[in-house]
C-alpha cells in the first residue's frame, strides 16, 4: 500500500478528493496516512479526523525560523515514511532545504495556467486581464515558487459576468479531477521528475504538461 501525506491550510477539498480516489480505486493501492496544518482550524482537519487519518498541527509561532519549523515539518511527515507528499492549499512558501528533502515526491495544485499567474488571488488576476479562459496546473514542487514541471493542466472558461468565485468554483471541479489522476500517475511511476522536466511513460511533456497545446 502507497502513503500519501497532505499538507493543507483551510477547507480541504482537494484531500476529500484524494481521499474519494483512494476509496473508489481511482488512485490505486494507496491511502492518505496523514494530513499536516499549519493552522489548528483548518477544516481539512476534521475531514481527517471524519476519515479515520492522523490529524496534525504544528504552528509556526513555536518555531524560531522557516527552517526549524519546516525541519519540524519534515520531522512529523517522515514518520509516515510517505510515498507522495502532496500540497492542498498549503498557505506557507517552503524553505529550500524542505523542498530538496522531498524533491520529485512532492506535487501542488495551483489555481492558473502556469506559467501564467504564479502566487495568489489567480482567478481576479485572470479576470482582469480579460482572459477567457483560465484552469488549474498540477506540477512537481521546486525552489521556485509555482515553478516546477507541470504535469497536467485542466482548462475552464472565463464568461463576461463572471466573478472571481465563480470561476474560482469552475476550476476546483477540475482540481478534484485532476489531482487525484496525478497522484496515481505518480505512485505508480509513470510520471516522475528528471532534471528540471516532467517525464509521463518515459517521454518529456512539454512546459504545459500532459495533452498541452504547447509542444515544446
Amino acid at each position: 500500500m502507497k502513503r500519501i501525506v497532505v499538507l493543507l491550510s483551510g477547507n480541504g477539498s482537494n484531500l476529500q478528493a484524494m481521499i474519494d480516489a483512494c476509496e473508489s480505486g481511482i488512485i490505486n493501492n494507496a491511502g492518505v496516512v496523514a494530513v499536516l496544518s499549519n493552522k489548528a482550524d483548518a477544516y481539512g482537519l476534521e475531514r481527517a479526523r471524519l476519515a479515520g487519518i492522523d490529524a496534525l498541527h504544528l504552528s509556526a509561532e513555536h518555531y524560531p525560523d522557516r527552517d526549524a519549523f519546516d525541519q519540524a515539518m519534515a520531522e512529523q511527515i517522515d514518520r509516515y515514511q510517505p510515498d507522495l507528499v502532496v500540497l492542498a492549499g498549503f498557505m506557507r512558501i517552503l524553505s529550500a532545504e524542505f523542498v530538496r528533502h522531498y524533491q520529485g515526491r512532492m506535487i501542488n495544485v495551483h489555481p492558473s495556467l502556469l506559467p501564467k499567474y504564479p502566487g495568489l488571488n489567480t482567478h481576479q488576476r485572470a479576470i482582469d486581464a480579460g482572459d477567457n479562459e483560465h484552469g488549474t496546473s498540477v506540477h512537481f514542487v521546486t525552489e521556485e515558487l509555482d515553478g516546477g514541471p507541470v504535469i497536467l493542466q485542466a482548462k475552464v472558461p472565463i464568461f463576461s459576468d463572471d466573478s472571481a468565485d465563480d470561476v474560482k468554483d469552475r476550476v476546483q471541479q477540475q482540481e478534484h479531477r485532476i489531482y487525484p489522476l496525478v497522484a496515481n500517475w505518480c505512485l505508480s511511476q509513470r510520471v516522475v521528475m528528471e532534471g528540471n522536466r516532467a517525464r509521463l511513460d518515459g517521454n518529456d511533456l512539454p512546459s504545459g504538461g500532459y495533452a498541452s497545446d504547447d509542444e515544446s
